[in-house]
């Protein structure tokens, strides 16, 4: 008999301070409870069965309501409850993350012929993302990618986009970006302000991000994974070749969709393993 319900985050973790109260339908309070440090609730308190309304409570999250119906053995089985954070904002741990990049990815796809997509990715690249402890707007990343680890899968067509028609390595060999700023843009999406530095020209560029989570690793650390895209256009950053097909189609398409997967490792540098 009595409550049995867990409460976390939306990536899992136990909220450990929660509240857990059950009203009937007359909005008569009927039980009162804390979630342990496991963030669950284990109450024998015995209820008369019927309908019932079970809110659950914690500070730095909204509140969460949801039904529950109390069988004839006098038990309610709520199971998970999942707490957002209040006003929608999902982060992880302030402090140093560190990007990993073997389980990350940097991808970019480009039109070809005007009916199909090559899609390649770097790499070799590193970085570091710093979430400011009282104001998120104040967080930042830094990245540095090797241009020369362009990878297409055609090695006629590297050899070309690593060429002076293209990133030129040779004189540019790092592409960067340094975030100047953060804006919310939803419960767990953000705006990533910062400048991107590709082929010896700097533009700001805005990067669409979201949050997708943290948890524990094999190894004993923390992560956080994140998605990210942004659309640049190959001529604001001195990247002008284009062949012209006799039908008058671009070869290659002048607009790049960027897609990074990000995995980070909570600290300033990763883990030897």
């Amino acid at each position: 008999m009595g409550l049995t319900a867990k409460i976390r985050t939306r990536d899992g973790w136990a909220v450990s301070h929660a509240v857990v109260t059950v009203t009937d339908m007359t909005g008569t309070q009927v039980l009162r409870a804390e979630t342990d440090a496991e963030g669950a609730v284990r109450d024998a308190t015995e209820l008369t069965p019927g309908a019932y309304t079970v809110i659950v409570t914690a500070v730095g999250y909204a509140p969460a309501a949801s039904s529950a119906i109390v069988t004839a053995s006098g038990r309610a089985e709520v199971g998970t409850v999942t707490l957002a954070r209040q006003g929608g904002t999902e982060l992880p741990p302030p402090g140093p993350w560190t990007i990993d990049p073997v389980h990350s990815s940097v991808a970019a796809v480009a039109q070809h012929l005007g009916i199909s997509s090559v899609h390649g990715r770097f790499t070799e690249f590193g970085g570091t993302i710093e979430i400011a402890p009282d104001d998120v707007a104040k967080s930042r990343v830094e990245a540095v990618i090797r241009a020369a680890s362009i990878d297409t899968g055609n090695g006629m067509r590297d050899t070309h986009l690593k060429s002076g028609d293209f990133l030129d390595v040779e004189r540019h060999p790092e592409i960067t970006y340094r975030s100047t700023g953060l804006v919310q843009a939803g419960p767990d999406r953000w705006t990533v302000h910062g400048e991107l530095a590709m082929h010896g020209v700097v533009r700001p560029v805005d990067l669409d991000l979201a949050y997708l989570g943290s948890g524990a690793d094999p190894w004993g650390g923390t992560r956080a994974a994140f998605r990210a895209t942004a659309e640049l256009h190959r001529e604001d950053f001195a990247m002008n070749y284009n062949q012209v097909l006799q039908a008058g189609i671009a070869a290659v398409g002048t607009t790049l969709k960027v897609e990074l997967d990000i995995q980070a490792v909570q600290g300033d540098a990763l883990p030897a393993v």
